[in-house]
């Protein structure tokens, strides 16, 4: 389970601090793979993809990118374990849908607060 899934939103300043004071070190274990999966140009383009639309079908996300199918599994793969989309198997076709847990966490963990 990443750090994104098990921290609900409105804590995840508190929680991990990244806003407000240094992340421990076990948190930046956690938190480690959600940015390294959208450290890549290629995912970052897909989660944003996959967040324009309610859900997209692989089929819709292929011809997007001058890739082979294989190469695309594995980085929808790698951004399903990051928690930041989930999938499901629809007859042939499998549907890609944002986190939106996930998003959330992350943009409350970037938010930057106003001093008092």
């Amino acid at each position: 389970m990443s750090i994104l899934e098990s921290v609900p939103r409105e804590q995840a300043v508190t929680c991990c601090g990244l806003a407000t004071s240094p992340v421990t070190p076990e948190d930046a274990a956690l938190l480690a793979p959600v940015f390294k999966a959208l450290g890549d140009p290629v995912r970052l383009r897909m989660v944003s993809m996959i967040a324009a639309q309610p859900e997209l079908c692989v089929c819709e996300i292929t011809p997007a990118f001058d890739l082979s199918s294989g190469t695309i599994s594995h980085h929808l793969k790698l951004l399903r374990e990051a928690g930041l989309v989930d999938c499901e198997r629809r007859g042939t076709f499998v549907y890609y849908w944002v986190n939106p847990e996930a998003l959330g966490a992350l943009s409350t963990l970037l938010a930057v607060t106003e001093p008092a």
